[in-house]
């Protein structure tokens, strides 16, 4: 027992590093996707939120989401204290049925709650002041992340339902989405990118860095869901991470064939965005799903990737990175998705349907109520001359590559 204990707690905490590495895999992304003068803005962001997030959960975050709600409970808020003081139990077998130790745990769960600000971070990149981003980040990530999260994963009154959602695809992604979507609505475009009312190409200055970030974050896919399995249970675990690879491949091949037959050229942007809604496609139900389940699952994420992008731009809402196109729209389909290919008969579309609802409300309600006070108080948005300079060096007063020939003698 020992020995089991010890093995499942060793492949959670190589699980939390593949998470962690994924930070590293969003920043490339981001900078890849969007212009030199705004990399040091793009880079300050994620860190900031990867080193505040794990300050916020241990401080309240961990125990706003598992808080233990109490026996007749409505399982909607309840708080465990502040800190992260552990059970008597929570260094032995007894703790999780053996799977993971009660600072593991903490760990693990906290890497997943940074993710929801990033998604955020590249939707409102190359024209967000950092001050009121950085304010945001603390608020949705220290509150409304939690709150959301402890309706499924806390025992919350989503979980006593029957909703499903193995790794994340509502409860991280979508959590993230709303919020970006509502963030990319109350700040407006960028200079430039809609002329005459039709969308116009604002290309990223390091497709070779974007390229690296997804192949990153695919890696650190292996930890979010083959962690999600709470144990190093082989069967599961094996199973997660087929599902996921299967997944992820058939998003890529399929946004990359139809992007070529609505656009007639081989995008290798919607290709690496088709793998990501692969990804999060999959991630409600990984561990529920056939192989032949995954590829479709992936197969129509890759498709939906390729209109959500054109649907966003045709709305007029400018998305540096499709942020709102992975995360939202294929965290939906992911998550509904559960209800018609889980090999489980207990979950169904309609359940699944009433999460989605559920988290659309609650996140594009706070996210609002955070950006447009931000708006309205301290202005959310940089200005002109800002925003066309580059926000490195008026925000940051650095650059991301000095040209050092300038400064030889």
């Amino acid at each position: 027992m020992e020995g089991l204990f010890t093995a499942n707690n060793v492949w959670m905490m190589i699980c939390t590093a593949l998470v962690f590495f994924m930070h590293t895999g969003f920043a490339f992304l981001e900078i890849g996707l969007t212009r030199q003068k705004n990399t040091i803005n793009i880079l300050f962001k994620n860190i900031f939120i990867i080193t505040v997030g794990l300050l916020l959960y241990y401080i309240a975050g961990f125990n706003l989401m598992y808080p233990g709600f109490a026996e007749g409970s409505a399982g909607f808020i309840d708080f465990a204290g502040f800190g992260i003081a552990a059970p008597e139990n929570g260094m032995t077998p007894e703790y999780a049925d053996g799977g993971y130790t009660w600072w593991t745990d903490f760990l693990f769960q906290g890497m997943f709650a940074a993710t929801a600000a990033t998604i955020v971070s590249g939707a409102v990149a190359e024209r967000m002041k950092i001050g009121p981003f950085m304010i945001f980040t603390v608020i949705y990530v220290g509150l409304v992340y939690p709150i959301a999260g402890s309706w499924k994963w806390g025992g919350g009154f989503l979980d006593q339902m029957g909703f499903y959602d193995f790794a994340g695809s509502t409860l991280v992604h979508s959590v993230g989405g709303w919020a970006a979507l509502m963030a990319v609505w109350l700040l407006g475009s960028r200079i430039g990118k809609f002329k005459d009312g039709k969308p116009q190409a604002i290309p990223g200055h390091s497709i070779p860095l974007a390229t690296a970030g997804v192949l990153i974050l695919w890696l650190g896919w292996f930890g979010f869901n083959g962690g999600s399995v709470l144990s190093a249970d082989p069967e599961l675990t094996s199973l997660t991470l087929v599902t996921t690879c299967l997944a992820a491949a058939a998003g890529g091949v399929v946004a990359a064939l139809v992007s070529f037959i609505k656009y007639k050229n081989l995008d290798l942007t919607m290709f690496l965005n088709g793998i990501l809604g692969g990804l999060v496609g999959i991630t409600a139900g990984a561990d529920v799903m056939t192989p032949e389940s995954a590829i479709i699952i992936g197969a129509i994420a890759g498709a939906l990737i390729v209109f959500a992008v054109a649907f966003v731009d045709a709305i007029k809402l400018d998305d540096p990175v499709g942020a709102i196109a992975v995360h939202l729209i294929c965290g939906i389909w992911g998550t509904l998705a559960v209800g018609i290919f889980s090999t489980n008969p207990e979950h169904t579309f309609l359940i699944q349907l009433t999460g989605v609802a559920c988290y659309a409300v609650f996140c594009l309600v706070c996210s609002f109520l955070i950006i447009f006070t931000l708006k309205k108080t301290v202005g959310i948005r940089v200005s002109e001359k800002e925003e066309i300079e580059g926000l490195d060096a008026h925000e940051h007063g650095m650059d991301a590559y000095p040209d050092f020939r300038l400064n030889e003698h």
